[in-house]
């Protein structure tokens, strides 16, 4: 395990050598956990680019902070304060465009590459080491330069008559020689710098943390001037830093599931370690941005996903000895791709097509004994309303529609109104003295409603009479008495306005006055949880409310809901995998009523995503400009799916226009559309010159789709998979080991 350790963390030894010693001299970075003046950070180091090309620094401290001046030596210009501003050279930009026309895996295979081009071409050709898909080859084929982008897209013609179809082109900004000088203010004074100076920002004590551009950061900053303007660098312990990243790629308030976190952290960290040293010619290991991984300090930090990075310390996915990339996808729509097919570069085991189910999902039924016919009130159905009430006692367990919609006694109404205040722990002693047959009219409720649970003093102090004026000019034949109270009810939500509401002397149905007291007691509180549904055993259900799992009892006579899209049906079962947000009413630690909310009827693991299935629609101009961007088709007439992967996705797309046409692939396709995936669809609609109009896109998933699918790991988390479970679905024979 050592010597793997050697092997494979012998960047750490590049990033080793500390930037002080207190005698002056350098020491060994992290060198018995020590960086500076007693300020620890634990190995492993990482360095996170927090931006370059900077003008304008204002950098801050909790706790008070030393800053250093690095040029030969170390001197210390500020001592325990908290904030300083850094004025720096932002260099004067201008921009260029290349055209990449190939990748290799090494200098040598690129440069041969580079000399064949020379030899056909008159423009200028050569060899660039990058980070970008550092995986498939970090050494790019660049031709140009070229003015504009215009001038790149004609060459484009020119590369194509000598075979060269692969092209990309990539803009760049370019600095000039002229620059302004670096400032720094402390205690209100400005000093000039050296334009070849470090600056070192060191927290003046353990517990404090360092703040930049509104975010709070763990460990240290550093700022360098480099050719292309200043670089701000966060160096910090790999576990602190993956404590920001992990939140901030999967959501724990949204996949608050511990074992996805976990999937996630380890994804994240071997990433981290196998990329180290992408951006060395800017001093840092990865970027703060999506191009490497998502970092937004300390203030991404959550509880759930802190514990999975704690209770995954130092573990990564490994392939026969060697750390593996792990690329990861928000949405894989149901089926993971192939590397080499979004990715250009040779096929890797570990990435393959992976359908995005869990082999051992578990199926349970809640059965009742209760049959429910929907109820409609002047065509609203009220039966949710209904069901609510009679379990928690507030009307009698009567399901006929009939029933419902015949008129209601003053007593029958004053006996539920009494239930639902007794439920809220309110106290009357209202007296109305009516006999049983007696119609109970909408006046009757309102001034009922308002003695009963003592709402005169809402009415007299929170209805403000301009209110209350507005909301009676269409009253009607309201008393007095009772107008005021009616404008309340209307303006708290509980009545429709008064002209929708009718005459105050009509008789209410029963259906009226459920929808009324419903409304009343939402008003309070919700009698309805909330939460997730884990599995059944037996006669109980096992829930999560709240990172709190709870065991309720099922009532025989439990009422059943599907919500499905938000449309409502009452069944004698339903059937659960596990994950569904569920909502209910219980009684005494026992399920009285339960709502399934369905996502999309699938068994796919990340059907719950919001991008799960998606639609776009684009104009043929507006899609014209876009791709004319990237290659000169002309005027765009076409663009046809030519081959796709092993989930379906688009891998080459045939792009056809007044010039010659253009293939695109893979990953390319996906930034050229502007669209979520490449797993999609076309649609066309056409003029009446019979040419395209519209593209309408339908496609599944959101991202490049290879690698671990980051909802399908909080589907297979909801499912009861572990996390080792879970990166060894979607990263094929992969061992889970600590490496430090």
């Amino acid at each position: 395990m050592k010597k793997f350790l050697y092997k494979n963390l012998k960047y750490f030894i590049a990033i080793s050598i500390s930037l002080f010693l207190l005698g002056g001299q350098p020491v060994e970075f992290g060198k018995d956990k020590t960086f500076f003046q007693g300020y620890l950070i634990p190995k492993p180091i990482i360095r996170i680019g927090l931006g370059v090309n900077l003008d304008q620094i204002k950098i801050s401290a909790s706790s008070g902070m030393k800053v250093y001046e690095v040029i030969n030596n170390y001197k210390l210009i500020a001592e325990d304060i908290d904030e300083v501003f850094i004025k720096g050279f932002k260099e004067k930009l201008k921009e260029k465009y290349t055209i990449q026309v190939a990748r290799a895996k090494n200098k040598e295979e690129a440069e041969i590459i580079a000399q064949d081009l020379k030899m056909k071409i008159e423009q200028k050709v050569y060899v660039r080491q990058t980070a970008e898909d550092g995986l498939f080859g970090r050494f790019k084929i660049i031709v140009g330069d070229f003015i504009t982008r215009e001038d790149a897209l004609k060459y484009i013609g020119k590369l194509s008559e000598h075979g060269v179809e692969d092209t990309w082109i990539l803009r760049e900004e370019i600095t000039n020689e002229e620059s302004k000088p670096l400032w720094i203010m402390v205690d209100d004074e400005f000093k000039s710098l050296s334009d070849n100076t470090e600056l070192y920002f060191i927290p003046s004590n353990p517990q404090s943390y360092l703040s930049y551009k509104g975010r709070d950061y763990r460990g240290i900053l550093t700022l360098k001037a480099l050719s292309s303007g200043i670089v701000l660098v966060n160096t910090l312990y790999i576990e602190d830093y993956l404590k920001a990243v992990v939140p901030s790629e999967l959501s724990p308030y949204n996949f608050p599931e511990i074992e996805a976190q976990k999937a996630q952290a380890i994804a994240a960290r071997t990433y981290a370690i196998k990329n180290m040293d992408s951006y060395a010619d800017l001093g840092y290991d990865l970027c703060d941005t999506p191009k490497s991984q998502f970092y937004l300090g300390m203030n991404a930090e959550h509880p759930i996903s802190n514990q999975a990075v704690r209770e995954t310390k130092g573990e990564a996915a490994i392939y026969r000895g060697k750390l593996i990339n792990a690329l990861y996808t928000s949405t894989c729509g149901g089926r993971t791709e192939d590397v080499e097919n979004i990715f250009s570069g040779s096929a890797l085991p570990y990435l393959r097509s992976t359908s995005c189910v869990y082999e051992k999902q578990r199926e349970w039924q809640i059965k009742s004994n209760k049959s429910f016919v929907p109820i409609y009130i002047k065509g609203e159905n009220i039966s949710p309303e209904v069901a609510s009430l009679i379990s928690l006692g507030v009307i009698p367990s009567e399901m006929r529609p009939a029933f419902f919609n015949e008129s209601i006694s003053v007593l029958e109404a004053k006996s539920w109104l009494r239930n639902a205040s007794a439920l809220l722990g309110k106290k009357n002693n209202v007296n109305i003295n009516a006999s049983k047959k007696s119609s109970f009219t909408l006046e009757m409720f309102v001034d009922m409603v308002i003695d009963m649970f003592a709402w005169q003093g809402r009415v007299d102090n929170l209805l403000l009479e301009s209110e209350k004026d507005f909301i009676l000019k269409n009253r009607g034949e309201w008393s007095e008495k009772t107008e005021g109270n009616a404008a309340y009810l209307i303006q708290s939500g509980i009545l429709p306005s008064f002209d929708k509401v009718g005459s105050p002397h009509r008789a209410l149905t029963r259906g009226e006055v459920v929808l009324y007291i419903w409304k009343v007691m939402q008003s309070y509180k919700s009698f309805t949880k909330e939460g997730i549904f884990k599995a059944k055993h037996e006669d109980k259900i096992e829930l999560e409310m709240e990172d709190n799992k709870l065991q309720l009892m099922l009532s025989p006579d439990i009422f059943l809901i599907r919500n499905y899209n938000g449309i409502y049906s009452f069944v004698s079962q339903l059937k659960v995998l596990g994950g569904e947000k569920v909502k209910w009413i219980e009684t005494e630690r026992e399920v009285l009523l339960i709502e399934i909310i369905y996502p999309p009827y699938s068994n796919i693991l990340d059907r719950s995503s919001t991008y799960h299935n998606w639609q776009e629609r684009i104009s043929r101009e507006d899609l014209n400009k876009r791709i004319n961007q990237y290659y000169p088709v002309g005027e765009l007439e076409d663009i046809v799916s030519q081959k796709r992967g092993s989930s379906k996705r688009v891998i080459e797309l045939l792009i056809k226009g007044s010039s010659p046409p253009v293939l695109v692939k893979g990953l390319r396709i996906r930034r050229v559309l502007g669209l979520r995936d490449t797993l999609f669809i076309i649609d066309r609609e056409f003029d009446e010159d019979g040419k395209v109009k519209y593209f309408t896109f339908r496609g599944k998933g959101w991202g490049h789709g290879v690698g671990l699918c980051q909802i399908g790991a909080f589907g297979m988390a909801q499912a009861g998979a572990d996390y080792k479970e879970i990166l060894k679905k979607y990263y094929h024979g992969i061992k889970i080991d600590t490496i430090y």
